[in-house]
């Protein structure tokens, strides 16, 4: 083979291997557990465990959606939104996929092991089975709860943060867990409610197909309530002041309105909406947190 040829195909099969770890979705767990890292103690966290703690749990939770891509290609080969992805659409194999995701799992326990601490490796591990096993395997097809309880995984991010910097896990990080955990549902469901038929297609028992857009769309407005009751906590507990507090209202009432729209009448655009907030809510909400965080630092 020629190099001309050579570096194309070579470019291409590591994109395949990229998409594979789901870089959006570790891009937002990886942004969650640098805020438990930062938040973790009063001064900058170190930057050598910021370095390690993040490139192991990133590397692990590449490898635990490499996992799921694997478990159900049979499932994204039936949807329109994921059909293109390296399995279904042949372009990498199983035993490729199985080998890449126990070489990255691997050097990402290697990583958390040896250069951080013990907590933060099996507390990684236990979320990679959380999300790869426990719902990817067991929920997802049994149950149109699945994302509630699946969500637990999906809400260790800053805890394994925080553990990767002060090597324990407080009340204060399951503080952040809470939030993210409540946040799932609102954030999920938006997204299930326009992509139906896809859901349908799948097999898959989601809240839309199971029980119907009126009844999801009323579940996304009760759980919105009770994420803006949750992000509370942090002021209630004394981890945040004013400031944070001030934009988790401001936040929270825009994702109210979204939802009481959204209950009100459906479209798919509004949909669609909601659901891209959602992701800018997290991100905005958790910023605000750590500005808040570092401002009581320096003003005393």
């Amino acid at each position: 083979m020629s190099a001309s040829l050579a570096r194309p195909w070579s470019t291409s099969v590591l994109r395949q291997y990229y998409v594979l770890t789901k870089p959006r979705v570790n891009l937002l767990i990886l942004f969650c557990a640098v805020i438990g890292m930062l938040l973790a103690q009063p001064t900058l966290a170190p930057i050598d465990t910021l370095v390690y703690g993040t490139l192991g749990i990133g590397f692990v939770a590449g490898a635990a959606a490499a996992v799921n891509c694997l478990v159900e290609s049979h499932i994204d080969a039936k949807m329109a939104r994921t059909a293109w992805r390296p399995l279904p659409s042949g372009t990498l194999t199983v035993p490729q996929t199985l080998v890449f995701s126990g070489l990255l799992g691997g050097i990402g326990m290697w990583i958390l092991f040896h250069f951080v601490n013990p907590l933060t490796a099996w507390l990684t591990l236990a979320t990679f089975v959380g999300y790869a096993i426990v719902y990817t395997l067991i929920l997802k097809p049994l149950t149109p709860q699945n994302i509630v309880i699946g969500g637990a995984s999906g809400a260790m991010p800053p805890v394994l943060g925080w553990a990767a910097v002060a090597n324990e896990a407080p009340p204060e990080a399951w503080v952040l867990f809470l939030i993210i955990f409540v946040w799932t549902p609102p954030h999920f469901w938006a997204l299930a409610l326009y992509r139906t038929e896809d859901y349908a297609r799948s097999g898959l028992p989601m809240l839309p197909v199971t029980h119907g857009s009126d009844f999801t769309r009323l579940q996304i407005l009760l759980y919105t309530v009770l994420l803006v009751a949750t992000t509370l906590l942090p002021t209630a507990v004394g981890m945040s002041g004013y400031l944070y507090l001030t934009a988790a209202l401001l936040l929270g009432a825009r994702f109210l309105y979204l939802a009481w729209v959204l209950y009100r009448g459906y479209s798919e655009a509004l949909a669609k909406q909601t659901f891209r907030f959602s992701i800018n809510y997290l991100a905005l909400l958790f910023a605000a947190l750590l500005i808040d965080h570092y401002s009581a630092i320096v003003l005393g």
